[in-house]
């Protein structure tokens, strides 16, 4: 049987893997697609264009997002996941935000129980300023089957 937890109980340290299958790492900050100064595997807090930093900090940066993120998203989210369920909600909160997720018919249907209906929607969110992009639609079909798992 799989074992449904809530958010706040499950280690950010099982999603890593994954998150950084789609994450590359770049020690010098840099501007991501939509603009905005990032480092590491996708930092934005606090970052600014000329920035370096070591493949430790990027680590520890990494773990940190994701912990704050994993806080945010325990009051938002009212039923039990699975671990793929978990790793793919927070793949998909890295890449997208968590105000994002709070206003997303994903997290609707998942707090009314509906996993298929919410596992639908990842395929959703594959635009960046306007634009279908081929890397968003790839994460977001391994991040649904994630989820399904």
């Amino acid at each position: 049987m799989e074992v449904k937890k809530p958010i706040s109980e499950w280690s950010v340290a099982s999603a890593i893997p994954f998150i950084k299958s789609w994450e590359g790492c770049r020690l010098e900050a840099y501007r991501c697609t939509s603009g905005v100064a990032t480092i590491g595997w996708g930092h934005t807090k606090g970052v600014s264009m000329g920035d370096r930093i070591t493949i430790e900090e990027a680590e520890k940066y990494l773990n940190d997002d994701l912990i704050g993120f994993q806080q945010e998203l325990t009051p938002l989210i009212s039923v039990m996941l699975t671990e793929g369920q978990f790793q793919a909600i927070m793949s998909f909160v890295f890449n997208v935000g968590v105000q994002a997720f709070k206003d997303s018919t994903l997290r609707k249907k998942l707090n009314a129980g509906d996993f298929e209906g919410a596992q639908a929607q990842f395929g959703r969110w594959v635009y960046d300023n306007g634009k279908i992009l081929k890397g968003l639609e790839d994460r977001r079909k391994a991040e649904a089957e994630l989820f399904a798992k």
